[in-house]
């Protein structure tokens, strides 16, 4: 017997041996408290629950700060009574100050790109599907497994604090770029509110690498019986990679904020130097607010893989079981995987073309930035022909990863201009940036997300979402997100730069008066539209048609083996054995073949 045979022997012995016996026991003398089953759980299918359900809440308020800075940004003149109600002395007269919209557009990018395309996306799905796809009893750690989401739970309440403090919470962008943040004196949404924002993300990193340890682990080490990693499903490939990508990048960015803490409060000059601050010279010197660029650009770039790749990875799961369809070029997609995650380390300074950087290293960079196409291509022409001649069912599911694939393409491709330094000192911080990430990165996250929902909503709940609310959802959201996003490209080309308070005063923008009017109606409608699926969601929990089938989608993945609702150990007697790889679809004239079910001899193959 192989060592790794032996390991997997071993490894099930001991699982199904402590912990089926532990539940066993556990069902039989008594029950778990409401505290240990729901709140404390470290069941992963529970967790993965609480980071969906607290992610979904920190997307509603992230979503509706957007709607109110575009208030703004669309009717500069306007007065509206209700948001003095609602915003206090922050909107004064019905109109939003300018430190309340800078600190609405920075609360806004701090949570979705980090409480909700990162923990939420990735928190959930991983917590969720890597061992139930991997064949485990649980991660690897439960009990730290727990602490990650609590973890994540502390850094949501402090951020929450932030926005109740009487100087409000933190208006230096999502990125905190120093000085502004490294003085107290910058701003008023540079005092409290940036140290809590600070502490915040302190707490949210400790959770991130609390998570993405366990999700190594589990996958390296608690594979089933036959689960070679050439086997697992392209979730599992995605979820690994992610994790990788977290762990080695987060601990630097977490630095910098510590850095960033002593200059604030430690009398430091790490990023600070030759400043006045109303007429006074500060005495700090030596030190250099791009050290903070580089220190936040090389987290906050493969950032937008660790977004990205769970989304990727639930796509090609979705199309390859929509489509009826093996998956095209398993191998070339987990190479590119591989590619983007190795990349994702060395293009951090394209951020950074305007900066003052040295030529030569911006031509380095130019380069290896455009060289990350091309697996983002390999991936884009493998998800259109597994798609190609498939036998689609246009599930929400399957409408949302489609839609993914749009995104990605369409707003992939400005990347190759924003890519390029020439072309981007003209186009560095202008609305056709905004344009470029929201559309590759923020859409496209938001559609693979919504994607894994409808398909494995009936996994978590035992229920089916409604259809006819998914197919509304979908339709209005990628509508509206290209006549929000597209349009911004041409306002970015003409040089209409991000951040702005307000546009009506300068004569090179007022074209763009009604333009703006428009974009802010259609996010006020694609607003409405997410609260119609938060309906969805919760309504499904509840009153959702139930499931009567463990494998409503005819999948071959090892998720939809256990019970319709499985208990803290996900399989019931033995753990299955894997004999084949995940995407047997139309093969042999059957429509699918599960994992579980043996290799013939005389079997075609794959």
């Amino acid at each position: 017997m192989s060592h790794e045979a032996t390991l997997h022997s071993q490894q099930e012995v001991m699982q199904h041996g402590a912990v089926a016996h532990d539940h066993h026991d556990h069902e039989h003398h008594h029950e778990d408290s409401f505290i240990s089953k729901y709140v404390f759980s470290m069941d992963h299918k529970m967790i993965a629950k609480q980071f969906l359900i607290t992610g979904i809440i920190w997307a509603i308020i992230g979503a509706f700060f957007s709607v109110l800075f575009r208030l703004q940004l669309g009717f500069p003149d306007a007065t509206f009574p209700w948001l003095e109600s609602i915003l206090g002395h922050w909107a004064k007269g019905g109109r939003i100050t300018a430190e309340a919209y800078y600190a609405l557009v920075t609360m806004h990018g701090t949570i979705l790109v980090f409480f909700v395309l990162t923990a939420g996306l990735s928190g959930t799905f991983s917590n969720l599907l890597i061992p139930l796809q991997v064949g485990a009893r649980d991660m690897a750690s439960p009990f730290m497994n727990m602490l990650s989401y609590w973890f994540f739970f502390l850094a949501s309440l402090v951020m929450m604090a932030s926005l109740f403090v009487q100087t409000g919470p933190a208006s230096g962008g999502w990125t905190a770029y120093p000085p502004l943040s490294a003085l107290g004196d910058a701003s008023i949404g540079s005092k409290i509110g940036m140290d809590l924002w600070l502490t915040s993300m302190a707490l949210f990193v400790v959770s991130q690498l609390l998570g993405g340890l366990n999700y190594i682990s589990t996958i390296l080490n608690m594979r089933t019986k036959g689960m070679a990693m050439t086997k697992i499903p392209l979730t599992i490939w995605s979820f690994f990679f992610t994790a990788i990508l977290g762990v080695l990048s987060f601990p630097v960015l977490l630095s910098g904020f510590i850095l960033l803490l002593f200059d604030r409060h430690a009398g430091t000059s790490f990023y600070l130097s030759d400043l006045y601050v109303a007429g006074k010279v500060l005495s700090n010197e030596g030190g250099s607010a791009i050290l903070y660029q580089h220190l936040f650009w090389f987290l906050g770039h493969p950032e937008v893989y660790i977004i990205i790749l769970p989304a990727m990875g639930m796509v090609s799961e979705v199309l390859a079981i929509s489509s009826r369809k093996p998956i095209f070029g398993y191998l070339a997609m987990i190479g590119s995987l591989f590619a983007i995650c190795i990349l994702a380390f060395v293009v951090w300074a394209h951020h950074m073309f305007v900066t003052g950087l040295n030529p030569f290293l911006g031509a380095f960079f130019v380069l290896l930035t455009l060289l990350i196409a091309v697996p983002s291509a390999i991936k884009v022409f493998n998800w259109i022909t597994t798609i190609w001649k498939g036998n689609i069912r246009f599930t929400p599911a399957a409408l949302f990863s489609i839609g993914f694939v749009s995104t990605f393409i369409s707003g992939g491709l400005t990347g190759i201009w924003l890519g390029n330094s020439t072309i981007d000192i003209h186009l560095h911080d202008t609305y056709f940036v905004i344009a470029h990430f929201h559309i590759v990165m923020g859409v496209s996250a938001f559609f693979g997300m919504f994607a894994g929902i409808y398909h494995w909503f009936p996994k978590m709940y035992g229920r089916f979402m409604n259809n006819t609310i998914g197919y509304i959802h979908f339709w209005i959201t990628l509508v509206g997100a290209y006549l929000i996003f597209w349009p911004m490209h041409y306002e970015g080309m003409a040089g209409m730069p991000r951040r702005y308070y307000d546009y009506s005063n300068w004569e090179s923008f007022k074209q763009f008066n009604g333009l703006n009017q428009f974009i802010s109606y259609v996010v006020i409608m694609v607003f409405a539209v997410q609260l119609l699926f938060v309906f969805n969601f919760f309504y499904s929990i509840f009153k959702g048609r139930k499931l009567t089938t463990t494998n409503p989608w005819n999948a071959t993945t090892l998720e939809w083996t256990t019970p319709i609702h499985p208990g803290h150990g996900n399989w019931p007697g033995e753990i299955p054995e894997v004999h084949r790889w995940a995407y047997d679809y139309s093969k042999d004239g059957k429509d699918f073949i599960p994992q579980t079910v043996p290799v013939s001899a005389d079997e075609s193959k794959h």
